[in-house]
């Protein structure tokens, strides 16, 4: 959620930095998760210069083309080429000036620099508005209406206003800050000052036409308020009305709708205007309509209801789902000269159940879904028709509905000082307990030296026992003034199993990043078109509130949200990508849902940048090979063995197996998975069963000793068939010698000349040591040839001497 530093002042006095407010807003429950400077014309019109065409002549290389000079009130005139067909004599004009950076209303900001057009030089541009971010039109330039001299920088001319929106992280608990009075009363109790908003007066009645309204499900709708307004003018929204939209990110669309946004943005209020046209009988009726209506709502999307879904009505037919969004025909247009103006109270749970089952999220149900103030449905009302009388013209033509018939009581809440002091831990003042909850709105009755009565508004609907008034007073008193113990200690201590998932996850973790590896982490919810083409693992999970139809499964593939961001670096020319994921998929099978956690390791690119001193290599099979050793060795996993992959993912690789069970596999991506997502570069891929690892980890000793005696080391070169693989040579030397070898090494591979065909040779370094005692020849001896006897028999190998 957005909210304007600029919109708080209408409601508070504040002279706080944004930043200062920021953090209060934080302190006190509105998480400020940033803030952003925003600017009415961007780039703010600087380096724009009053300017006056002095001459103008063809460009006599160039039909479309003017050469102009140019009066900005320097000493000499400025030569600028320019290609707008309304350029003459003695206007004058805005001049962006060499050195000027221009803000177009599309596209990127670019600087102007001197430049010489088909022969002719230019020292400057003749801007149209579109190209200055002042407006849309690119018909010729913007030509000025000024006596001011030339060389007036142009935002004297013209308001160039900034402001600074603070996104907010509004949690569900938070109904009443969905706008900037709620956002302005906890600034009010953090700084005890009063709120500036004061409810308009009703406006009187010119005629009496009224549009008849039934409220016929009131705990859907507890109160219903509304009013008709005849003889408007639709029409653009005034700047200042339309800055204050743009600012928090909503567009303007006409004066009507543009109030009720402004009214719901301001006092968290959702409102709706009908056409009353479109009101046939002149009844509006709030019910419910058959299973299965079909209903077009404003985004042209044909809707099917459900019994449960609350309409507002018309004599006949459905014009908007209450308290989520209108429907296509009842909607303000330009020809509209007549409205009813909703303001109404919607019951939360129904809201939220509508919103859900037809996969919609507005700015109304985002504040209906967290409860709404039932009392404010009159005030909110009387604004909006202030605005419209001001903005749009008319009058009112009907008495001010209003069906409230069991209204919301406040909530009475008994409570004890001494509740407070022990919850928080710290004694604050009796009186200033009190005094923070007055100001937070909540009323004290009944106080005595022991406790008190509060009486909670409707609108603060979450706090509804005491801790919830512990916690408000705390927000305002401040978290961080609560002191802390020098020391903190327990009186136990929970035993902990022996294998930490979270802690095997943070070590291993950190050993990639070491490696130079990144996290990411991707959205669990997919692209359902990434299955139904690809078809990467088992039935997909479908959502069935989707919030978006590109976001309908659940993934059953770490390979379609990760391989999004491997294209997304690549296309912003971050080719040399080492990324590693923990995440889940998820699938379905014969109505059971199974969830599996994966660790995914990617490569694609070359080793490192160029270099001067080196030149890059590409990342290979053998990198993604040594990295996922690297891994199974931090886990302590060692006697694993590896088999060719049996996983159609891949074109060539591994499978990692585990007493007989595959646990992971790695290897080269299909070209047909990668060019699927527009990645014309080779994508290594590892994937090893998260679950399973933790279970064969062995927990590691937090020290180790060097060794004080050598270790020693002893090649071999053997010449092989070549469909023995390394890991056979592996498995049986460690089969054969479990004491002394620690470690076997690799350090060349040769196929082709002077060896038959269908063989290749290894040759290896192996790793002897004794913990206890420096290794002698003979027992260095004894074990090689050992090695040697087991190589020739189990695996045909030829010794090379």
């Amino acid at each position: 959620m957005k909210i304007s530093y600029n919109w708080l002042k209408d409601y508070i006095a504040i002279n706080e930095s944004p930043e200062t407010i920021g953090d209060v807003l934080t302190q006190t429950g509105l998480e400020v998760e940033g803030i952003e400077r925003v600017e009415k014309i961007p780039g703010g019109l600087n380096g724009l210069v009053v300017g006056e065409v002095k001459t103008c002549v063809p460009h006599s290389n160039a039909d479309k083309l003017k050469v102009t000079t140019v009066d900005i009130g320097a000493d000499e005139l400025l030569p600028i080429v320019c290609g707008a067909p309304n350029v003459a004599q003695g206007q004058k004009v805005i001049v962006a000036t060499v050195g000027t950076t221009i803000h177009p209303a599309t596209g990127e900001p670019f600087k102007i620099k001197k430049a010489k057009i088909r022969g002719e030089v230019s020292q400057g541009m003749l801007c149209a508005e579109d190209e200055i971010g002042m407006g849309t039109s690119h018909d010729g330039l913007l030509i000025l209406d000024t006596d001011k001299p030339n060389g007036t920088p142009i935002k004297e001319l013209f308001e160039t206003g900034e402001d600074f929106v603070f996104e907010i992280g509004l949690t569900p608990n938070r109904g009443d800050a969905t706008g900037h009075l709620g956002a302005a009363r906890d600034l009010r109790a953090y700084y005890n000052r009063p709120l500036l908003f004061a409810e308009e007066a009703p406006k009187p009645i010119k005629e009496n036409q009224p549009i008849e309204v039934y409220v016929e499900d009131p705990v859907a709708c507890p109160r219903y308020s509304g009013v008709t307004i005849r003889n408007i003018k639709v029409g653009p929204s005034p700047d200042w009305l339309q800055w204050r939209l743009k600012a928090i990110g909503l567009s303007p669309i006409n004066n009507i709708v543009d109030i009720t946004n402004y009214v719901m943005m301001s006092l968290g209020q959702p409102m709706h205007a009908f056409d009353a046209a479109q009101v046939k009988g002149n009844k509006v009726v709030v019910k419910s309509l058959p299973q299965g209506t079909k209903f077009t709502t404003l985004d042209e999307v044909e809707r099917k209801l459900d019994a449960e879904d609350l309409m507002i009505c018309n004599e006949s037919d459905g014009m908007c789902i209450a308290g989520v969004f209108g429907g296509i025909d009842s909607g303000v247009k330009d020809s509209t000269t007549s409205i009813f103006l909703e303001s109404a109270y919607f019951s939360a749970d129904h809201v939220r159940a509508t919103a859900m089952r037809h996969s919609l999220s507005t700015d109304a149900s985002f504040r209906f879904e967290r409860g709404t103030d039932p009392e404010m449905t009159l005030p909110a009302l009387h604004m909006a028709v202030d605005l419209i009388l001001k903005l749009a013209g008319g009058e009112v033509a009907s008495e001010y509905v209003d069906i409230y018939p069991t209204p919301v009581e406040p909530v009475s809440i008994p409570t004890t000082f001494r509740n407070f002091h022990r919850l928080i831990g710290v004694d604050i003042p009796n009186e200033r307990i009190i005094e923070i909850l007055n100001l937070l709105d909540i009323d004290t009755k009944d106080i005595t030296d022991e406790g008190f009565v509060a009486v909670v508004p409707a609108f603060r609907s979450e706090v509804t026992r005491e801790a919830d008034l512990v916690e408000e007073v705390l927000r305002i008193y401040g978290f961080n003034n609560v002191p802390l113990e020098e020391s903190l200690s327990a009186g136990h201590l929970a035993s902990f199993s022996e294998k930490e998932p979270y802690k095997l996850q943070e070590n291993l973790s950190l050993f990639l990043a070491g490696k130079g590896y990144s996290e990411i982490q991707t959205n669990s919810l997919t692209n359902p078109k990434y299955f139904e083409d690809l078809k990467l693992g088992q039935d997909p999970v479908e959502i069935l509130n989707k919030s978006s139809e590109e976001l309908g499964y659940m993934k059953t593939s770490l390979l379609y949200t990760a391989l999004e961001s491997v294209r997304h670096n690549i296309n912003r020319k971050i080719k040399n990508l080492k990324f590693f994921e923990f995440g889940k998929t998820y699938s379905t099978k014969e109505g059971k849902y199974t969830e599996q956690e994966l660790l995914g390791v990617y490569l694609t690119g070359d080793d490192h940048e160029e270099h001067w001193i080196s030149d890059p290599t590409p990342q290979s099979f053998y990198d993604l090979s040594g990295t996922t050793r690297a891994i199974l060795s931090q886990l302590k996993i060692d006697t694993f063995e590896t088999r060719p992959t049996q996983d159609d993912r891949f074109a060539y690789g591994l499978d990692i197996v585990l007493n007989n069970n595959t646990i992971g596999s790695l290897g080269l991506l299909k070209s047909s998975i990668t060019k699927y997502y527009d990645i014309k570069q080779d994508v290594f891929y590892a994937e090893m069963q998260w679950a399973k690892l933790i279970k064969a980890a062995k927990v590691e000793k937090q020290f180790t000793p060097l060794s004080k005696y050598p270790e020693v080391r002893r090649d071999l070169s053997l010449v092989l068939d070549k469909k023995v693989s390394y890991d056979e040579i592996h498995r049986l030397a460690f089969k054969s010698e479990k004491k002394l070898l620690t470690r076997i090494n690799v350090f060349s591979v040769y196929e082709g000349e002077n060896l038959e065909e269908g063989k290749k040779s290894y040759a290896l370094s192996f790793y002897l040591q004794d913990e206890t005692k420096t290794l002698t020849d003979k027992v260095i001896d004894k074990v090689m040839n050992n090695l040697i006897r087991v190589f020739e028999k189990e695996i045909g190998a030829i010794i090379r001497k």
